[in-house]
């Protein structure tokens, strides 16, 4: 799906009724798009939270929302949000659909970025529509969340007679919807990981490595260093790549396994394993000369040590 085919304002006859909301896993996800949900003119009606976290989020986002078990959420909602993580989906679904307390006609939504609908069937079976849409966002658990769902992307897996209601759940909820295949979406959660989660470790890292090298304000500094980076690549690709890697500075690169190794052992291997598809990325692309590159390699090889 792109932009030209997804409808942008629903029609009347594509746009869902006006619905009551369960939400089961109040993490940091669910109440937030409850909370979105509501916004649009649904009812939250129930939700199932037991960690002190879990109820800290539901006051704020959802507050005079009762938090009750999972069945119980089943039982008063038409939408039901399933929001726990990915590893516990097929068990939640499973049990929820074995104890009956699945109905038909109602929409189960799970939030999970690995799933498609199939997670969904034993749920499928006893009459529910499966829904999964993934918001490609990172969520605080707090009210900020609400505001940051406006055009974020969601992926949506849906069968073919449910995909307008999906699409239009996501753009009441203030997103995008981007249609994802059903075999495609562990590789589609695999991308985000690799861009968002690993994101936030690189950062830390090189947060960790300036403190060691004294620096005193470390975000202050990278921060428009990485905004940048971010905005290059987002527009140009691996033509925005630049440092010593891409310019086949064997020498700077050895120098740095030397300092990691020194100092700080442990983001050596990640920087080894960065580095080395950097240079091949930048081989492709035609950025690092080839005859830079065989020394370059040569030091990536070997780890800096020779």
């Amino acid at each position: 799906m792109n932009a030209h085919t997804r409808p942008e304002h629903p029609s009347p006859q594509d746009r869902p009724a006006r619905l009551t909301v369960g939400v089961v896993g109040t993490g940091r996800v669910g109440p937030a798009l409850a909370a979105a949900l509501r916004l649009a003119g649904h009812r939250p009606v129930a939700a199932s939270g037991v960690s002190d976290a879990s109820v800290r989020r539901a006051a704020a986002l959802l507050p005079e929302v009762p938090l009750v078990t999972p069945a119980e959420v089943l039982a008063r909602a038409e939408l039901v949000l399933l929001t726990v993580p990915d590893d516990a989906l097929p068990g939640l679904v499973a049990g929820l659909a074995e104890t009956g307390a699945v109905r038909p006609g109602q929409l189960i939504v799970h939030t999970s970025g690995r799933h498609g609908t199939a997670v969904l069937d034993p749920a499928r079976r006893a009459g529910a529509l499966p829904l999964a849409l993934h918001p490609a966002m990172t969520f605080t658990g707090t009210p900020v969340d609400v505001d940051r769902l406006a055009g974020c992307s969601f992926g949506v897996t849906a069968p073919d007679e449910l995909r307008l209601a999906a699409e239009a759940l996501v753009i009441e909820m203030g997103g995008e919807p981007e249609w994802i295949a059903e075999e495609a979406r562990p590789l589609y959660h695999a991308a985000l990981a690799l861009g968002a989660n690993h994101l936030v470790t690189l950062v830390a890292q090189a947060m960790d490595l300036l403190r060691t090298a004294g620096v005193g304000a470390p975000d202050r500094m990278l921060g428009p260093l990485l905004g940048a980076a971010l905005d290059n690549v987002l527009r140009s690709g691996d033509a925005a790549l630049t440092g010593p890697v891409a310019r086949g500075d064997a020498g700077t690169v050895a120098a740095h396994i030397a300092e990691l190794r020194a100092h700080a052992p442990q983001a050596v291997p990640g920087y080894l394993a960065m580095a080395r598809t950097t240079a091949d990325r930048a081989l492709a692309a035609g950025l690092l000369k080839p005859e830079l590159a065989e020394d370059l390699l040569g030091v990536l090889a070997d780890g800096g040590t020779a």
